[in-house]
């Protein structure tokens, strides 16, 4: 006999309330009758899932956050599981938040209840043998890199990478006209986009050298304007009283209202701390300067106990296997180093167009469309006898290929 399939899905932040969405819409095409519960948001919700909770009642980050929330985190983990248990989904997502995620995954596990952790953390980069825990919580882990199933499959867990979702987002080709004209640029003039990060402590740690370097590249380039995509109110407040004190012209800044990715379209040169906005550029085709820089104790820490297995830090660059983007990493990060970095880009337009033509590259290594493949990676767990449309998923990937039981407490 023929039954809906029950699926349930965690998304702990933003970016997975957006990936979660993309996974439903995919599945729901498949299993029109599917149900879908958890914790999401906005986007989740629209795609058709009754949250029980909201992404926002997970989404703390620091350590002193995350101390002066655990009751409330723990209440929210137990009374998910609670009810999940009752409701019995044929199969549990955990997306992103390992923190949170992973332990209620390995409950589940437990409880012979399939599992799935959607985006690896990177194993890549440290603690690789995390790739153990990660296989105990999840039957199946699907990955948005492709060196991260090799690293699993050192370990004999079941990776699949099913590519970048932001990958999938942005065209091949990107408008900068567009983008210009959106934010009421200038078409000639040289533009800088300057992302020191979407935190206040990344702000802290590399606002102001990045705002000192756009002073002093702006001596070098007359009419150059620096676009500065603020996250939060939080963090333009903190960028406006950096801005306040740096050399740039006031007249040529603009402090804006997150709209990140339009920014970097707009700009011929982008000044990015390490993280996920590095991959973005990247996908944006636009020649960057990498910078990142963390309190010198934690440095230290890092250094001496070898936690970091990767000699290069932004994501294009690790991707590539080479050093596409000038990378300057704590010391070396000083606004004089920045600033030349940055001038040779501005002033070597023929290294512009070969570095596009490695993104270009990078960018169809990604381009997998992943909502359908994770879709199809999921419904492999489903039980037999799930109740299905004609058609499968994997003809639509090949047509885009071608176009209180023991609760937690």
């Amino acid at each position: 006999m023929t039954q809906a399939p029950r699926i349930a899905l965690i998304a702990g932040e933003a970016s997975g309330d957006l990936l979660g969405a993309g996974l439903i819409q995919q599945l729901r095409m498949h299993f029109p009758a599917a149900e879908f519960v958890g914790i999401g948001g906005n986007l989740m919700r629209s795609a058709g899932c009754q949250t029980w909770f909201d992404t926002s009642e997970l989404a703390v980050m620091g350590l002193t956050e995350v101390l002066r929330h655990l009751p409330h985190l723990l209440k929210v983990r137990h009374e998910f599981c609670k009810r999940a248990l009752i409701w019995h989904p044929d199969v549990l997502i955990g997306i992103d938040a390992p923190d949170f995620n992973l332990t209620v995954e390995r409950w589940f596990k437990q409880r012979n209840i399939r599992t799935v952790h959607y985006v690896s953390p990177s194993v890549w980069a440290w603690r690789e043998k995390r790739a153990r825990k990660i296989g105990a919580s999840a039957d199946r882990v699907l990955c948005l890199f492709p060196m991260e199933p090799p690293i699993y499959a050192r370990y004999g867990i079941d990776a699949r990478f099913v590519g970048h979702p932001m990958a999938d987002e942005i065209p091949y080709r990107t408008n900068r006209a567009a983008a210009r004209a959106t934010l009421g640029l200038p078409i000639l003039n040289p533009v800088l986009a300057v992302l020191p990060g979407s935190r206040h402590s990344e702000i802290s740690q590399l606002g102001t050298t990045f705002l000192e370097a756009a002073g002093q590249l702006s001596e070098h380039l007359p009419g150059l304007h620096v676009v500065i995509p603020a996250a939060n109110a939080q963090c333009k407040s903190l960028l406006a009283e950096q801005l306040s004190h740096s050399t740039l012209p006031v007249m040529h800044s603009h402090l804006l209202d997150s709209c990140a990715r339009t920014a970097m379209l707009a700009a011929d040169v982008v000044l990015v701390a390490s993280g996920t906005a590095t991959l973005e550029a990247m996908l944006a085709k636009r020649p960057m300067v990498v910078a990142y820089k963390v309190a010198p104790l934690t440095y230290r820490i890092v250094k001496a106990l070898k936690l970091l297995k990767i000699d290069r830090f932004a994501l294009p660059n690790i991707l590539a296997g080479e050093d596409l983007a000038p990378e300057l990493i704590q010391n070396d990060c000083t606004a004089p180093a920045l600033c030349a970095a940055l001038l040779d880009w501005f002033r070597h337009p023929q290294k512009v167009t070969a570095l596009q033509s490695s993104y270009l590259a990078l960018h169809a290594q990604l381009r997998r469309n992943a909502s359908a493949r994770a879709a199809e990676a999921v419904a492999e767990l489903l039980p037999r006898g799930t109740l299905q449309n004609s058609g499968t998923l994997s003809h639509e990937l090949a047509a885009h290929t071608a176009s209180n039981h023991g609760l937690p407490i």
